[in-house]
């Protein structure tokens, strides 16, 4: 591995890249730790730090502690994701979007050209909400000389530029850094919360602990997340070969075609969004309940709210608001495949095939391939469904039995992998054409 970094570094397109991308990386966790002027982060901090059990700590670890601190880059990219699954989802819809995505890379332009523009619109309503919001609530105060309108206005201004600022240096980064832009910056903003959440288990099951004890939790800690690790990198990786065969045919005196391929059936074909997708439509009626102050009485609704938060889930002594895991485990096998439905067409790719003269042997082109096709991903996406919604409820189960209350989760595990293998590859890629050693060839 060290001698793949050092042929990497003597590669001066590749060094420039790796050295860009690290200072825009720096640039971010600076941002995450400039306080918006004025405001007193530490009323907003005592209030984060009462909600992070009922759904808001996986939004701190996406925004890298930024909105813990209320920083500048409070909102982080979470505006850019949300819009990049809107626009994805529309393409699906629209058949104008659809027609862009298939002009190339002139569609494609449009198309992020549009996700720009509703990223800063989404940007602009969440900061507005949550500005207000927070001020009625009394956690956001300011401090002396800052308590007007044109106080809250610059607030508001402030989050949406710091938004737009992140989308900025995840572009750049794609460009002229190693690539993966904004995965990248969503990934380092997670790693950047893995001492403090060393530093939680260290605290609640290692420090004041016999010598046995301690090592016996210790051990057990590092094979729960190794063991993880290595569950999602076989995860991520797996995949179902699907064998295609391609007729021959005569061009002029030359007889083309003939060779045989095979289409490649990711397992997780969703990736992280069903887990996005479900923890968004349990946690977000929660932490709304959370800024109006509702959800702690005795009511029904309460009782419906408290079974929606995942700190109350594995609780032995409260076993029945566990039916809310129940619903989240379904949640995630039913959108991984509604996301699979609207991002893998199997009779778009089989009448493809037809017209390239290809063909999956043993089945006839068309309809039937379509049919068969759509057999085989049901069957994939169930196998990807079910290994998430395990990576999720790991955590849950170790936070609910033992009170392994961390922000890192399996979600942040699966961003993290993914991130990191896509990103080796790129560079491994780069470094191919220039007859170097890849990192994946150690």
């Amino acid at each position: 591995m060290l001698e793949t970094l050092r042929n990497a570094f003597k590669i001066k397109d590749i060094r420039d890249r790796i050295i860009f991308t690290f200072l825009m990386l720096i640039v971010i966790r600076i941002g995450s730790q400039l306080p918006i002027p004025g405001v007193n982060t530490e009323v907003f901090a005592s209030w984060f730090a009462s909600q992070t059990a009922d759904g808001m700590g996986f939004f701190d670890a996406i925004t890298g502690g930024s909105f813990n601190n209320m920083a500048i880059f409070a909102l982080n990219i979470t505006p850019y994701i949300t819009s990049s699954i809107i626009m994805q989802l529309l393409t699906i819809a629209i058949p104008k979007l659809e027609d862009m995505q298939r002009d190339g890379e002139d569609g494609r332009k449009k198309i992020a050209k549009i996700t720009r523009y509703l990223t800063v619109g989404l940007a602009l309503v969440e900061s507005t909400a949550m500005t207000i919001g927070f001020k009625r609530g009394g956690y956001l105060e300011f401090d002396a000389g800052f308590n007007g309108v044109l106080d809250i206005i610059m607030v508001i201004f402030t989050l949406t530029a710091g938004s737009a600022v992140l989308m900025w240096i995840g572009e750049r980064i794609t460009e002229r850094g190693v690539g993966n832009g904004i995965s990248i910056v969503l990934t380092i903003n997670i790693i950047s919360r893995i001492p403090s959440d060393i530093s939680t288990l260290y605290q609640q099951f290692i420090a004041g602990k016999d010598i046995p004890k301690a090592i016996l939790a210790a051990v057990i800690i590092i094979a729960i997340i190794v063991g993880m690790v290595i569950f999602v990198v076989l995860l991520q990786g797996g995949e179902r070969r699907i064998p295609v065969q391609y007729s021959k045919k005569i061009q002029g005196r030359k007889q083309v075609g003939g060779q045989s391929s095979s289409m490649p059936l990711k397992v997780n074909t969703g990736g992280v969004v069903p887990v996005i997708f479900a923890q968004s439509l349990l946690q977000t009626p929660v932490i709304i309940a959370g800024l109006l102050g509702k959800g702690n009485g005795t009511g029904i609704g309460s009782k419906i709210l408290k079974g929606m938060s995942q700190s109350n889930w594995c609780n032995p002594d409260e076993p029945i608001y566990s039916i809310g895991l129940v619903v989240y485990i379904v949640l995630i096998i039913a959108f991984a495949y509604f996301y699979t439905s609207v991002t893998f067409n199997p009779l778009e790719i089989a009448n493809n095939m037809k017209k390239a003269g290809g063909f999956i042997p043993g089945i006839r082109p068309g309809k039937p391939t379509s049919d068969y096709l759509n057999r085989i991903l049901n069957y994939v996406v169930f196998i990807g469904a079910v290994a998430l919604a395990f990576i999720a409820f790991v955590p849950i189960f170790f936070n609910g039995v033992f009170g392994a209350n961390v922000s890192f989760g399996g979600t942040s595990i699966i961003i993290i992998v993914g991130v990191i293998i896509e990103t080796l590859k790129q560079i491994e890629s780069q470094m191919r054409v220039r007859y170097y050693k890849g990192f994946l060839n150690d």
